[in-house]
């Protein structure tokens, strides 16, 4: 079955099920060998939807989220009946592993995908005890966070960090969305939570915000976060175990 993938996370998971990926965006970057060889569809937000019928695939594999419905909407249009489109909503973990059992069943490789879910339970285990709250940064300019209703959330959940942004008026986040404003920047945002999770994706937090950040608010606690850890969901997750350990004990320590 040709595959084409406009999700990261779910490219990274095809590749390991050793499914027929034909085409993925821009910024599927994992593996390594196939971001490198496979043709690109443009990114996830801007699918050249003229190069994803031009590789014919079979099934092609979106997110609500990360891809625009208008593109979606475009490929059901030009694609034959045959090509399903997949459309995925993952904002828990346990929708991850349902997820990854689908997808695996869909390609035929259902007992490899069930492997995959055993280690990744095995590995993240039973949901951990609260260890204390933090607030995870999605975007500077304006200052943007996770909010309940996420994946990013459900995670945070799972390893018992508290997310301080579902401590918001209810009202207000009902205005928000799912990932709220909190400000125009850093220095109205932060005044939100006292400890916040810096995530190397979708903006790029580096030591060099880091740094500016704890210089500005010494009332306040960072640390650098790998962003793929939070967000990503299929075989990524089993990789991120030993990084939300690593978490764990920044929040116990600090």
């Amino acid at each position: 079955m040709r595959v084409v993938s406009l999700v990261p996370s779910w490219t990274e998971f095809l590749h390991d099920l050793q499914a027929e990926v034909v085409g993925q965006t821009k910024f599927c970057v994992r593996p390594e060998a196939a971001y490198r060889s496979l043709p690109r569809v443009g990114g996830t937000k801007t699918v050249h939807v003229d190069r994803v019928v031009e590789l014919r695939p079979d099934l092609v594999v979106a997110n609500k989220e990360e891809n625009a419905r208008e593109d979606l909407e475009r490929l059901a249009e030009l694609l034959p009946p045959s090509c399903d489109i997949l459309v995925t909503d993952v904002r828990t973990v346990d929708a991850a592993f349902d997820a990854m059992s689908d997808l695996g069943a869909r390609l035929e490789r259902g007992a490899q995908a069930e492997s995959w879910v055993a280690r990744i339970r095995d590995a993240w285990g039973a949901p951990k005890p609260v260890v204390g709250s933090a607030a995870y940064a999605v975007w500077a300019k304006p200052w943007m966070a996770a909010g309940p209703d996420t994946f990013i959330h459900d995670v945070m959940r799972h390893w018992g960090i508290h997310n301080a942004v579902a401590d918001l008026p209810s009202e207000e986040l009902a205005q928000a969305g799912r990932y709220p404003s909190l400000g125009d920047d850093e220095a109205e945002g932060v005044q939100h939570a006292g400890r916040w999770l810096l995530p190397s994706e979708p903006f790029p937090f580096a030591a060099k915000h880091l740094e500016a950040l704890q210089a500005d608010n010494p009332d306040r606690q960072f640390m650098l976060v790998d962003g793929e850890a939070f967000s990503w969901y299929g075989t990524r997750m089993w990789h991120a175990a030993a990084h939300f350990e690593e978490v764990r004990r920044w929040m116990t320590a600090s």
